[in-house]
């Protein structure tokens, strides 16, 4: 049994990886990010997904590079207040089409770890996806496992960001309220 996790960072992929790895499956991460921004974020989130990659052996795929992020404004751009929609749908998708290419039986994403993330909505759009490409989408709650990958995370001394990745959450991690019209 193989899966093919797509991978936000690094602190994100530790706590699924192990449960799928203890499931028996084989683990390939993916690392395709078209929303995180600026350049700096993009680099430390990547290298900090390498440190593990070195750390850990693990198999890792890197798709795209920080160029990509313009594909994430443009289909973003007026429609902000359905943004992380977009972008799970955008990210999920690369995703579910990267396992159908590699003959993966199954995809899923560490975005599944995380308490701010809209847990649904992935749900949502992974079904719709996995259907869509003949790929099962494995839609684990992972999000028992956060705090304790944040530990594991800290432990490696892993680079911890502070926002999401888009534009959009940066500005909202440092202005109370935005208001899209």
């Amino acid at each position: 049994m193989n899966v093919l996790l797509h991978t936000c960072c690094s602190n994100c992929a530790i706590y699924p990886y192990e449960i799928l790895k203890n499931k028996g499956f084989q683990v390939i991460l993916f690392w395709y990010n078209l929303n995180i921004h600026p350049y700096s974020e993009y680099k430390s989130r990547m290298d900090s997904l390498k440190k593990l990659q070195n750390l850990w052996n693990l198999e890792v795929l890197f798709e795209g590079d920080y160029g990509d992020f313009y594909k994430f404004l443009r289909l973003v751009s007026g429609h902000e207040k359905e943004r992380c929609e977009i972008c799970y749908r955008l990210r999920l998708e690369r995703t579910a089409q990267k396992a159908k290419e590699m003959s993966f039986s199954n995809f899923t994403t560490t975005l599944l770890v995380s308490p701010y993330q809209k847990f649904d909505k992935i749900l949502h759009i992974g079904k719709q996806l996995g259907n869509k490409y003949g790929v099962n989408f494995i839609d684990e709650d992972f999000r028992e496992g956060f705090k304790k990958a944040m530990k594991t995370a800290q432990e490696l001394q892993l680079y911890r960001q502070k926002y999401c990745g888009c534009i959009y959450s940066e500005a909202e991690r440092y202005i109370n309220k935005i208001e899209y019209e």
